[in-house]
């Protein structure tokens, strides 16, 4: 057949079917700040759901990912309280000095609360995983440098 005539779609139709966002097959741990992030995002798209009007189909379909996203996230979300220990664990923030002598300061969280330029690590990444269970003066290799650990609080 032709594809003059094909109907096409009309404006916006093709957003409808968005593909679902990618839900990490990891256990989703939280700090308490993570769980409110969590909740406050469920919040945030409940509202923008409920303020769409009926012509706002890719509007719609965008909002309505990200709505399952977060509230698959929220059902799935298990809280670990801070604890006070030697070890590096889920929550601690952990000091390091590399090889080159620079030094930084990393806290280990969940996925969804994890961001690098702001000093947090997913407990998933390779460096969170060389530190876990790991004590101040311990040195670790992540991707073939050596970091060493400093202090843990």
């Amino acid at each position: 057949m032709s594809q003059a005539f094909v109907r096409e779609k009309e404006g916006g139709e093709a957003f409808e079917d968005l593909p679902d966002r990618p839900i990490s097959p990891h256990t989703n741990f939280v700090t308490p700040e993570g769980l409110a992030q969590i909740e406050a995002e469920v919040a945030r798209f409940q509202a923008e759901f409920a303020a769409l009007g009926p012509d706002s189909k890719a509007e719609t379909a965008r909002v309505t990912r990200d709505l399952h996203y977060w509230t698959a996230r929220l059902g799935t979300a298990k809280l670990v309280e801070p604890i006070s220990a030697d070890d590096v664990r889920f929550g601690s923030t952990v000091e390091i000095k590399r090889e080159e002598g620079g030094r930084q300061n990393f806290r280990i969280v969940g996925e969804d609360e994890a961001d690098p330029a702001k000093g947090s690590i997913a407990y998933v990444s390779p460096m969170a995983k060389a530190l876990i269970g790991k004590t101040a003066g311990d040195v670790v290799e992540v991707n073939g440098h050596d970091v060493e650990i400093i202090a843990v609080r």
